[in-house]
Parts: structure tokens; C-alpha cells; sequence
């Protein structure tokens, strides 16, 4: 029997359920191996640990608890750390975000095998995906092919990750004058890169609160 190992990261119990229910539906075909994570810093310290297997297969949440110390922030930067330590395993990515910017950021900056709207799912669409990403498929859920075909250009999608450490570092509280001291940017790159965050959130001549406002409310944050 071909084993499975399978790598779940999502602070809902409930999801994580719901992905165990699908792989047990499988246990037929496939020896499977599962390892767990709830927040940012249990899975760093799964992807870092010597003894973690090679992973077939992840299901990622976006939005989790940020591991600050490593700056391992939300689900994109596990995948970031599982694409550069593992690149043979196949990437699905969940979220309950539904803001379109939001969206194609995700599929420009991590380019998931898979991408799933929380909203999107059930019990069959999570097996459709399943099946289809380890068959060596891509899989988007029925909001992200609406967003992606409305989409222009994804390549032009404009925010990245830094972008992503400034608004974090905001929202913390910290000052822009401080912010170099957590991150590789000089100061004047980050208010360049902070001008241009206020102009495509269309609050250019707002505070930081309205950017952090703005950027919580699409789910940047």
C-alpha cells in the first residue's frame, strides 16, 4: 500500500476535522501518516524539525496565530518555509478571505496546487480537490475561478510580502521610524512601499489607522 504523509495547519478544530474525515476516506488506498499544527509556531517547529518526514500533501489555513519571533506571520509564510524545505509536496491552501486583491495576492506570491474559499467547501469539494492535486491537477474553488477569471493580470496583483511585514508591524503598534528594526527594509523604502499601500487602499490622505482599518477589512491582516 503507497503511504501518504499529510501535513494540517489551521487554528479551527472544526477544519481540521473536516480534512481528516476526507483523508480517512482514503485509508483503503493509502498507508497515511498525519501531522498537526494550530498556529504559526507549531508548524515552524514541524518544518524545522530533523525528524519530520517528506510531505505528500498540505492543507493550509491563511489566517492562523503569527509565530512573531520568526516572523512566521500567517499560512503564506508556512508555505513559503514548506515550498523551500519540501518543494516536492503539493500545497492546498484554505481561507475564509473573500476579497479578490486578497485572493490573486495568494496565487501570485505562493502559487498553490490548490486554493479554497472556507465558504466554498464541503465534504465533496474538499475530496474533488484531494483527488484532482495528487493526480497532479490544480484545484480552485468556485470563488477563486470567478475572482481569477475577472482578474486583468495576477503578475500585476501589487502587494507582496514585505508589504505584508509592513502593515503587520502597523497594526503592532510600531512606528514607521522603527519598523527597519524588525525587517530588511530601509526606512525610506518602507514609506514608499506605506504611500503606495495608502494609495491602492484609497486612503492617501488617511492615517495609519484608516490603512490598518482598510487593510483588516480585506483580509490582509
Amino acid at each position: 500500500m503507497k503511504k501518504l504523509t499529510v501535513f494540517m495547519a489551521d487554528d479551527h478544530p472544526f477544519i481540521i476535522e473536516a480534512y481528516n474525515n476526507t483523508i480517512k476516506s482514503y485509508e483503503n488506498e493509502y498507508d497515511i501518516v498525519v501531522f498537526k499544527a494550530s498556529n504559526c509556531k507549531e508548524a515552524y517547529e514541524i518544518l524545522n524539525n530533523s525528524e519530520t518526514p517528506n510531505f505528500n500533501l498540505a492543507f493550509l489555513d491563511v489566517s492562523m496565530p503569527p509565530f512573531e519571533e520568526r516572523n512566521v506571520l500567517t499560512g503564506e509564510d508556512v508555505a513559503r518555509i514548506l515550498k523551500t524545505k519540501q518543494p516536492q509536496c503539493k500545497i492546498i491552501m484554505l481561507t475564509m478571505l473573500s476579497d479578490a486583491l486578497r485572493i490573486l495576492n495568494i496565487i501570485k506570491n505562493i502559487n498553490p496546487n490548490g486554493l479554497i474559499i472556507k465558504n466554498d467547501l464541503t465534504f465533496d469539494e474538499l475530496k474533488n480537490a484531494f483527488e484532482k492535486i495528487l493526480s497532479g491537477e490544480n484545484y480552485y474553488s468556485q470563488t477563486v475561478v470567478k475572482y481569477v477569471s475577472q482578474s486583468v493580470s495576477i503578475e500585476n496583483s501589487p502587494i507582496d510580502e514585505l508589504d505584508r511585514q509592513i502593515l503587520y508591524h502597523i497594526s503592532r503598534g510600531v512606528k514607521t521610524k522603527n519598523i527597519p528594526m524588525y525587517t530588511s527594509m530601509s526606512l525610506s523604502t518602507i514609506e514608499k512601499r506605506k504611500l503606495s499601500l495608502k494609495q491602492l487602499f484609497k486612503v492617501k490622505e488617511g492615517s495609519d489607522e484608516d490603512l490598518i482599518r482598510e487593510a483588516r477589512e480585506r483580509g490582509f491582516l
